[in-house]
């Protein structure tokens, strides 16, 4: 179950909506309760749906969608690279394949420490600063050279 903060977080954005749209805070919710548990569980699936008087169904088809959500655990930082076609020619494969290289992961993999998970990322609307990533969906980083991403894994490593 979700702690009483999280629920009163919860509370606060279905109150965005009319009471007979309540399923408009879904997306809301389940980044709620990822922030909470650190991944979504079906546990926690089905406490988002009761919560908001959905179907599990319903919110299973949210989470699947988005690649935001995860379904699994993951390392203590979530690195998603945005390899859209865009960003793929300004530098984003090369950089992801940097990454995969530094790390000894592929994506959709964490390392050993369980420090680093390593996915990758459909357009984040950033091309023209391209290659960028995200740090656990709230930290956007751009112009990511070989140089900026050992200094960002050096900074991460450095206060996990």
């Amino acid at each position: 179950m979700l702690s009483t903060e999280s629920l009163k977080k919860i509370d606060r954005e279905v109150a965005k909506y009319p009471p007979e749209q309540k399923r408009s805070a879904v997306m809301a919710a389940l980044i709620i309760a990822q922030d909470e548990k650190g991944w979504l569980a079906t546990e926690t699936l089905d406490d988002v749906a009761r919560i908001l008087d959905l179907a599990p169904v319903a919110v299973y088809e949210v989470a699947t969608f988005y690649n935001m959500y995860d379904l699994a655990p993951t390392g203590k930082y979530k690195l998603t690279v945005c390899t859209c076609l865009p960003c793929g020619l300004q530098g984003a494969l090369d950089a992801a394949d940097y990454l995969k290289e530094k790390l000894g992961i592929g994506f959709n993999e964490t390392t050993p420490d369980g420090r680093f998970t390593l996915k990758e990322g459909e357009c984040m609307g950033a091309c023209a600063m391209s290659p960028v990533l995200l740090v656990n969906n709230k930290r956007m980083c751009d112009f990511m050279s070989k140089e900026r991403l050992d200094a960002l894994i050096d900074e991460l490593s450095r206060s996990a």
